[in-house]
């Protein structure tokens, strides 16, 4: 059983800048793709980044595409999303994932999910 605890959310202007992390326990973390998916209110939940066990392969969604950078460190069993130049289309409850195999858009794909983590964006 895996649990993911995110962190690192908050309130921040637009064009500023939010590093979330997502810390892993109860598995072992590089078996993983790891995701970051995020939900606005009325809206589906969307992935917006994916990195497999290895690092070695990511993937972005459009709208976030050289704005966000999605890494992990496997000694810390932690994966991040960097995200710069935000826009308040970007406030949503951001959400950690895991999932052996490779990096998919389905949510029910992922076995574990973290509780979520607010990013507001400011206009």
């Amino acid at each position: 059983q895996v649990q993911l605890v995110e962190s690192g959310g908050g309130l921040v202007q637009a064009g500023g800048s939010l590093k979330l992390s997502c810390a892993a326990s109860g598995g072992t973390f590089s078996n993983y793709a790891m995701a970051w998916f995020r939900q606005a209110p009325g809206k589906e939940r969307e992935l917006v980044a994916g990195i497999i066990g290895s690092g070695g392969g990511t993937y972005y969604a459009a709208s976030v595409k050289g704005r966000f950078t999605i890494s992990r460190d496997n000694a810390k069993n932690t994966v991040y999303l960097q995200m710069i130049s935000l826009k308040p289309e970007d406030t949503a409850v951001y959400y950690c994932a895991a999932r052996l195999g490779l990096i998919v858009p389905m949510t029910y794909e992922y076995n574990y999910w973290g509780q979520g983590t607010q990013v507001t964006v400011s206009s």
